[in-house]
């Protein structure tokens, strides 16, 4: 019997309720793997679950895959034909690439992987990536995608490169923003794109600001630290699987460095994630209520804001307003 390899295309996501929460860094993950299985590779197959995408079929199945995009939690598969297929993972929605050969498995009635509901498969002659339990699936010319109704709304993504710390400072200090609560303006994906529930209590502690303040009431110096976390945060959980935690990276990167492995952050976290502490480190406060924090050993607690559970540290996150 052949043995097809698979990988799940999202990596240690948050968890609320025994449900995979991915954020920006783990849809950045996922279409790392999806492009290193189909870019630049013409489609030999493709099959939706929905009956009003089935008109796409065959136009994109003998079609290049030009890019895969990432614009927060949403990802954008481009095509050399000029269509691109977006699709927003939501709650439920995960993506998982196999190496198989050309026809290998018939993807409209693939559902070996437990009992998730296949809703959208592409395949070229050597992988197939599939996308289970999505609901935000559609298919738009490329060119039009700026009308999109989240597209067209969404702000900068956490992950792009070019964004700057400054410009996030300018963002917050805007007069669209500079009133909200930050337990709120993080979720905001109108602020920040790939911003969720995890990132916003790992970020407010990093930056030791209190959830209830807005951007108004904090001085210069907090609001430019809160601009560095937004950025630094999320990129670190993209580079190291999920770990928003220094001090369990520092640990970890101790125990790569006696055993004489690599020490990138990549690496270190797969050595972390070997560990049965791994879910129970790798973060700095969130999932973390009751326990001492890291820095202070003041108890971390929990609270719920904008319907979504929240930790942070009393003694490190400052609640004082500046003005």
């Amino acid at each position: 019997m052949r043995t097809v390899h698979c990988k799940l295309a999202t990596v240690k996501p948050a968890r609320i309720h025994g449900h995979a929460m991915p954020e920006g860094p783990e849809i950045r993950r996922a279409a790392d793997q999806i492009e290193r299985a189909l870019l630049g590779q013409e489609l030999t197959a493709v099959w939706f679950k929905f009956p009003a995408l089935k008109r796409f079929e065959s136009a994109l199945a003998k079609s290049q895959v030009r890019a895969i995009e990432t614009r927060g939690k949403a990802l954008l598969t481009h095509f050399a034909n000029d269509l691109t297929i977006y699709s927003h993972n939501q709650l439920y929605g995960i993506w998982r690439v196999c190496g198989e050969p050309e026809n290998a498995v018939d993807v409209s009635t693939e559902s070996s992987f437990s009992k998730r509901d296949l809703r959208l498969a592409l395949s070229t002659a050597g992988a197939t990536a599939r996308l289970y339990s999505a609901s935000d699936i559609s298919v738009h010319p490329t060119n039009e995608l700026a009308q999109h109704p989240f597209l067209s709304r969404v702000g900068p993504d956490v992950l792009d490169p070019g964004l700057s710390a400054e410009q996030l400072f300018e963002r917050m200090r805007s007069r669209r923003f500079a009133r909200k609560a930050l337990s709120t303006l993080l979720l905001d994906q109108k602020f920040l794109a790939g911003m969720g529930n995890y990132l916003r209590s790992e970020v407010l502690f990093a930056a030791r600001i209190g959830p209830d303040l807005r951007p108004i009431d904090l001085s210069d110096a907090d609001a430019r630290a809160l601009s560095v976390a937004l950025l630094a945060v999320p990129r670190l959980s993209y580079q190291s699987d999920g770990v928003t935690n220094l001090r369990a990276l520092a640990a970890d990167a101790k125990a790569a460095l006696d055993s004489a492995l690599p020490g990138s952050a990549r690496r270190i976290a797969k050595i972390a994630r070997g560990n049965d502490d791994y879910e129970a480190h790798r973060f700095a406060v969130f999932d973390r209520d009751g326990l001492p924090c890291y820095d202070c050993n003041t108890r971390i607690e929990r609270i719920e804001r904008a319907g979504r559970r929240l930790y942070f540290c009393p003694s490190c996150q400052s609640s004082k307003r500046q003005h």
